[in-house]
């Protein structure tokens, strides 16, 4: 499960599609609908909000943002019909560099074009729900190494 940091317009359609998947996944985890992935890192930040599930949803409506950008079809009654006001997140930047080359290593091999197109972008903009500070990776983020990669910062 990833629930990125960085902006849903910057995934190529199977990483949009999985997103959307993965949020609902997460989502039935916050509502105790499923015992799988109750301590999944990618949730530290949802559980830590005043408004976990309310948090989670919200990011799912920038998800479902994107994807109408896209012309495609999720099932919005999957979330709520009306927005909720939360408080955003803060995240810090070294996360969002960190998943920035993440995603640029996924994309180098899933869409070589999309790869070409975001790799000069030097500042790539969070998802809506997320106020970047200043900051390291989080301590929840399992690092994957990627061989004779380092982390870029942005």
């Amino acid at each position: 499960m990833r629930l990125w940091t960085v902006h849903p317009k910057f995934l190529d359609v199977k990483g949009l599609v999985a997103l959307w998947r993965e949020g609902l996944l997460a989502k039935a985890v916050l509502e105790g609908k499923t015992i799988g992935y109750r301590n999944h890192p990618q949730l530290v930040r949802f559980r830590e909000h005043s408004q976990p599930l309310a948090a989670l949803c919200e990011y799912l409506r920038g998800v479902f943002a994107e994807s109408l950008s896209r012309g495609y079809h999720f099932d919005t009654t999957k979330i709520p019909s009306k927005p909720c006001v939360v408080e955003p997140i803060e995240e810090a930047q070294g996360q969002l560099a960190y998943e920035w080359n993440h995603l640029l290593n996924k994309l180098r091999v899933r869409d070589p074009d999309r790869f070409q197109q975001l790799s000069r972008l030097k500042h790539p903009e969070p998802h809506p729900l997320f106020t970047l500070i200043p900051g390291s990776i989080r301590s929840w983020e399992h690092v994957t190494p990627h061989p004779g990669k380092k982390v870029k910062e942005i």
